[in-house]
């Protein structure tokens, strides 16, 4: 057993001094004890939270962090412009780039607070579109990355088999996402058995892409596929694709959703950025997650999601760092509530009165984040897996804060070097702000990375 003592901790029941929190052999949280004694061999931290859930995450995208920022020659640039330099990008990987860089974006997450991360994985076949003779060959390399660096992993198959709503033929860097129902019921089902290889803690979801992405029949048949599982689907993410699908199926992108599906705390949707109040209402009430990326959004040119109305009327979501250019917890909850800030005009939009905006983006993005993974986390409490992360806000010079103050402060005035220490599952991968693989992982990404940029 391991024993971490907090000086002080932010539990269910909110904060309270001298915490021994014991971790049992297996990675779950075995007893917490409030007003405890330190222990003989126990861990001391100054501030121990329970650690965030990245719900939405492309890993290989990490690798092309500076290479679209430069403007075109004619129009405006947008998330479709950006887009295709990203198909180019694709089509110059192999397995052991997939690999490498994922290993390397997993471990920035951990040492950035996340314990946990839902992979959206839509990268299956070779360049061109002919598949690997394992057809689960690079969710392999996926699964081979997260157990190196220790991180939680929900890994999301997904399901991409048309070019737009009108269910035109992919085309270009798209084939290597190619699958139809069937040859994705293999894939979920290889991908099964590799998690099931994999730490007791990796689990998997489904992933239709899109409305863009997967006839409405598939949609159909997808949802009644394992109910127990998460359900994450990119939607309403475009003004282009609110246009689109006005026009093919004759409703918005969420309106036609919620008609058609019964959406429910399994499904996790991501970016809701294009929804009118109406929708963002009715998608609050359904109890499912909305998974925000508020630095990849806001790179994208993407526009604002609705957090304020959302929150409102009891909206649950989470945070993912989906390109990964820059991975951050606290970056993307900032983003998130300065976005409302800056569209209102107005300050502290998300919180309730007289409430603390850094606790209720924080307390939101935990229980949301692992309820979009389906991962029992979130909170530190007995029986949940002991994902958590220890901070030290005097490292960014926040000195003699308590409590909501300090997580305000945290937030909104801290950095990465708060974070000291990081368990996933009760593996100890953070060290003093360092993950212990670091060396090894970051000479890997360096030699991968440079091997690309040859080949550019």
């Amino acid at each position: 057993m391991v024993a971490i003592f907090a000086e002080t901790a932010l539990l269910p029941s909110g904060w309270s001094p001298d915490v021994r929190v014991a971790i049992d052999a297996g990675g779950r949280i075995e007893g917490v004890e409030q007003g405890a004694a330190r222990g003989a061999g126990d861990m001391v931290v100054p501030v121990l939270l329970p650690a965030l859930s990245n719900l939405h995450s492309h890993t290989f995208q990490r690798a092309m962090a500076g290479l679209a920022e430069r403007r075109g020659p004619t129009g405006r640039d947008s998330f479709w412009t950006w887009r295709e330099i990203m198909y180019r990008f694709l089509d110059l990987l192999d397995p052991d780039d997939i690999e490498a860089i994922a290993a390397f974006a997993f471990m920035e997450m951990q040492e950035a607070g996340f314990s946990a991360v839902a992979e959206f994985h839509y990268l299956h076949n070779r360049p061109g579109g002919a598949p690997y003779a394992d057809r689960g060959e690079l969710a392999a390399r996926i699964a081979a990355a997260a157990d190196a660096t220790g991180i939680g992993l929900t890994l999301l198959p997904v399901h991409y088999a048309q070019g737009g709503v009108d269910g035109r033929p992919l085309k270009g860097g798209q084939l290597r996402f190619a699958n139809d129902i069937d040859s994705f019921g293999a894939l979920v089902a290889r991908c099964e058995s590799i998690v099931g290889a994999a730490s007791a803690d990796a689990h998997i979801g489904l992933a239709p892409h899109s409305l863009r992405a997967v006839p409405v029949s598939d949609l159909a048949e997808l949802a009644g596929w394992k109910p127990n599982l998460p359900l994450h689907m990119h939607i309403a993410e475009q003004e282009a694709e609110l246009a689109e699908t006005q026009e093919i199926l004759g409703a918005r992108p969420m309106e036609w959703l919620l008609a058609n599906h019964d959406v429910t705390q399994r499904w996790c949707l991501i970016h809701c950025t294009h929804m009118n109040p109406e929708e963002t209402t009715a998608l609050a009430r359904t109890r499912a997650i909305a998974g925000l990326c508020p630095v990849t959004e806001a790179n994208l040119g993407d526009g604002i999601f609705d957090g304020d109305r959302y929150v409102e009327n009891g909206g649950q979501f989470g945070i993912g760092s989906d390109s990964n250019i820059a991975i951050s917890t606290i970056g993307e909850l900032r983003q998130l509530d300065y976005s409302q800030r800056l569209r209102d005009r107005a300050r502290v939009v998300l919180a309730e009165p007289g409430g603390s905006a850094g606790r209720k983006l924080y307390d939101l993005a935990s229980a949301g984040g692992a309820q979009g993974l389906g991962r029992r986390a979130g909170s530190i409490e007995t029986g949940k897996w002991a994902d958590l992360v220890a901070i030290d806000p005097a490292r960014a010079g926040l000195h003699g804060l308590t409590s909501d103050i300090m997580l305000d402060a945290y937030v909104f005035a801290g950095s990465q070097a708060c974070v000291t220490d990081l368990w996933s599952a009760g593996r100890h991968m953070i060290r003093q702000g360092r993950h212990v693989a670091r060396d090894a992982v970051a000479a890997r990404y360096k030699t991968c990375l440079t091997s690309i940029m040859d080949r550019l």
